[in-house]
């Protein structure tokens, strides 16, 4: 009851200090959201700091890997909205994106592991791919060096668009902290899920069946999550139960404000997914996501009736 307690204030505190400010007093439109000079002195849009924890506190720990399906209602604020975007108001993918480059995130990686890094030019590889239409490919048929073709009229451009990505992979760890006693998570990172643009313009995938873009879905990058935090912190989803007291994408992501589909934990087997030793079938491996869970949930429970 006491955890509870403290969460439900830090949310209060937290997002007490955003809102659309200054919005039933502004004499002109532009002055929305600007705040005045005592609102920028006590204004304070750091997010909320972790705290350090000594490796020697950590008396048991669990990595797992995860899958946020954008198609579900509870995670709506993450996927909209997708069309006539509000500079104010994005979707997770676009303040990723953006603050990647612009170079306010510079921990961008190929994979979960975190070991090799991913560059700017990488990362708009599989975003962005121009490749010769039927027209250019006609030419190039004929025997036209490709560098002779006309780049208006030879050419399409494939993209990645925000409302192609309806998925998200994150990692993180349950640990559980023996100092304060309690299960406490930690959030790693997280990826964007889609077909790249290349697989698109290659293989003309509109056309083809859903199954099929999903097996050829892949995390275009991997985010290292701290580094994400601050800029996180600055972008807000809309609070449909308050509009006056908006969330940031720190917070939502922090407290798992979303539902998940354990995909992967960690194992000796080389932290093979779930998919990988049951095959085929659906309704097994989701009751695996939810064994695992249990095995989490079911620790700090199990330390104190021992």
């Amino acid at each position: 009851m006491r955890k509870i307690i403290f969460n439900i204030l830090i949310l209060f505190f937290t997002t007490s200090t955003f809102g659309q400010s200054n919005l039933l007093n502004a004499v002109i439109p532009q002055d929305i959201g600007k705040l005045n000079e005592q609102q920028l002195a006590t204004s304070d849009n750091k997010p909320l700091a972790y705290g350090y924890v000594d490796d020697r506190d950590v008396m048991w720990s669990k990595t797992v890997w995860e899958k946020i399906d954008l198609t579900e209602r509870i995670n709506f604020p993450y996927y909209y909205p997708v069309f006539d975007v509000d500079p104010t108001r994005k979707p997770l993918f676009d303040v990723l994106w953006e603050s990647i480059k612009d170079s306010t995130i510079t921990q961008i990686y190929k994979d979960g592991y975190f070991r090799d890094k991913e560059t700017i030019e990488g990362v708009k590889f599989l975003l962005v791919y121009r490749g010769e239409n039927d027209e250019g490919k006609r030419k190039v048929n004929a025997g036209i060096p490709r560098e002779d073709l006309d780049p208006d009229n030879d050419f399409d451009e494939f993209t990645v668009e925000r409302d192609a990505i309806d998925q998200y992979l994150i990692k993180g760890t349950w640990y559980f902290d023996k100092r304060l006693g309690e299960l406490k998570y930690r959030l790693l990172g997280i990826a964007p899920v889609a077909v790249p643009a290349s697989v698109v313009g290659n293989n003309e995938l509109s056309d083809s069946p859903k199954e099929i873009e999903e097996l050829l879905a892949v995390p275009l990058f991997w985010v290292w999550f701290p580094d994400a935090r601050e800029t996180l912190n600055k972008a807000e989803i809309f609070n449909s139960r308050n509009a006056s007291q908006p969330i940031t994408f720190d917070l939502m992501l922090n407290t798992r404000r979303f539902n998940s589909v354990i995909y992967k934990e960690e194992n000796p087997f080389s932290d093979r997914e779930i998919k990988d030793y049951i095959y085929e079938d659906a309704l097994r491996q989701l009751l695996e996501s939810e064994r695992i869970k249990n095995v989490i949930r079911d620790y700090e429970q199990d330390m104190w009736n021992n």
